[in-house]
């Protein structure tokens, strides 16, 4: 027979069912599980945002640099054409000033052989030398019967003459040379006016009697 200790039950801590009343491991990570996505949808949607700010400032860093590209290449174009044209300017001058420097030599040639002196080697030479010169764009211009015009002919001598309608060149005193539309120089001129109250034609005046009326 025992004794009992008198003011003393004992009691069990496990329930009648068999169950603790202690929290289960697994509630406490299903809390943790639900409760992660709350707490990270704050620093994603951050990033998220600071992502898409960097690509607008790459997009419009971009932007700036290709505008820049295409401004240098149509600078360096334009230069490139400026170049060109210089170029072109720098060679026709040159050629021209050399040219001016043969026009003497040119102007012998035509006299001699207006009066009959181009012959043997002279004229060989002097063949020759025209047609270097022609290679190199050298134009003659000049011909006596056309218009006088200011822009082309140098008028030496002036004079009257009844069979003229308009400023005549009557003859040719120098030629003109050209290389292309650049002029070297003038045609040197003796010109001709009409005469001052020169009558009409014959034409002009059988028209006028045409039109006269009938005194008969």
């Amino acid at each position: 027979m025992s004794e009992e200790t008198p003011g003393f039950e004992e009691k069990s801590d496990v329930p009648a069912d068999g169950t603790t009343d202690e929290p289960k491991a697994t509630d406490s990570a299903d809390q943790a599980e639900e409760a992660a996505p709350a707490g990270d949808a704050g620093p994603s949607g951050g990033a998220d945002a600071a992502l898409v700010a960097q690509l607008d400032q790459a997009r419009t860093a971009l932007g700036e640099r290709t505008a820049d590209l295409q401004r240098l290449q149509a600078e360096y174009q334009n230069y490139r054409r400026r170049v060109e044209r210089d170029r072109v300017t720098v060679k026709e001058i040159a050629v021209a000033n050399l040219l001016s420097e043969l026009l003497p030599t040119l102007d012998d040639i035509g006299r001699a052989r207006e009066h009959g002196e181009l012959v043997g080697g002279f004229k060989s030479v002097a063949e020759s030398l025209e047609t270097v010169v022609a290679k190199m764009g050298l134009q003659q211009f000049g011909k006596e019967g056309e218009p006088f015009d200011p822009t082309v002919h140098e008028a030496l001598m002036h004079s009257y003459a009844p069979d003229v309608t308009e400023t005549t060149c009557v003859a040719i005193l120098q030629p003109g040379y050209r290389i292309g539309e650049r002029t070297i120089r003038p045609a040197r001129v003796a010109v001709a006016e009409p005469q001052p109250g020169a009558a009409p034609k014959a034409e002009d005046a059988g028209d006028a009697d045409t039109d006269a009326p009938d005194k008969g």
